[in-house]
């Protein structure tokens, strides 16, 4: 009987990536292998539109969890610099501390996300940073002042996040968008292609606002979604606690 732990048992019983040239360069399945000229044919295979929405998905994914370490390692070295150098990452970790709050490197985690995210915010866990997803210092800068906000409502206002209180999650995100940057022109012109010179900023921020909840359990549909912004938007965007108007 043959060794279970020879090389040849092993070899029976675990299946192996398909070879460089076994792989045509055209197709509309991804598949997955080690070798740098196949993944060459499914990088083909991708921007040239030949992979159905399902089969594109599965590609990234193999990548981001291929890159994952290197994009961890470079999200970690700017989340490092940001809690030293970034204006606005600095004011709100003193106002978080200042209620009682902790926030840092240690509760700021970069992990590779198999959704499209760029980050969340949990009062147990602390701040998830999409490495995969945030692909530049000032994404991340506005991602982390985005979370930070979270924070702080909870803190301030006792601002219940979790599944049983839209309103309350609604007024979070709108402050969040408003407050973080992420809605500045230059961000709605050159990232989103957003190109209106009047109300961009209200606009994006009710935008991102409704998406977020539309993400939530607790949030059946998008109409329920604008309903939940609209009936709380006049107080929440006026609020702009604990800067004295919008910062960035």
């Amino acid at each position: 009987m043959a060794d279970p732990n020879s090389s040849d048992s092993q070899s029976s019983t675990t299946p192996s990536k398909p070879s460089s040239s076994s792989i045509p360069w055209n197709g509309n399945t991804f598949i997955a292998t080690d070798t740098s000229a196949g993944r060459w044919k499914m990088l083909w295979r991708a921007i040239t539109n030949q992979l159905p929405p399902d089969e594109l998905k599965k590609y990234w994914w193999d990548r981001d969890q291929r890159n994952s370490e290197l994009d961890c390692r470079m999200c970690e070295k700017w989340r490092d610099d940001l809690l030293k150098t970034s204006p606005v990452i600095v004011y709100m970790n003193q106002q978080i501390a200042a209620l009682g709050g902790d926030v840092g490197k240690h509760n700021i985690r970069c992990r590779t996300c198999p959704q499209p995210s760029l980050g969340g915010f949990d009062s147990d866990f602390g701040i998830k940073i999409c490495a995969n997803y945030v692909d530049s210092k000032s994404k991340m800068e506005d991602t982390i002042a985005h979370e930070m906000v979270h924070a702080y409502d909870i803190l301030r206002f006792r601002t219940l996040l979790d599944q049983t209180n839209l309103k309350h999650a609604a007024c979070s995100e709108i402050r969040a968008s408003n407050l973080s940057g992420e809605c500045r022109w230059a961000n709605e012109f050159f990232g989103n292609k957003f190109m209106k010179f009047t109300n961009h900023h209200q606009e994006c921020v009710r935008r991102r606002a409704v998406q977020s909840l539309i993400g939530r359990p607790d949030c059946k549909d998008d109409v329920k979604a604008v309903k939940a912004v609209n009936e709380v938007w006049d107080s929440c965007f006026a609020d702009t606690r604990p800067f004295d108007e919008i910062y960035r």
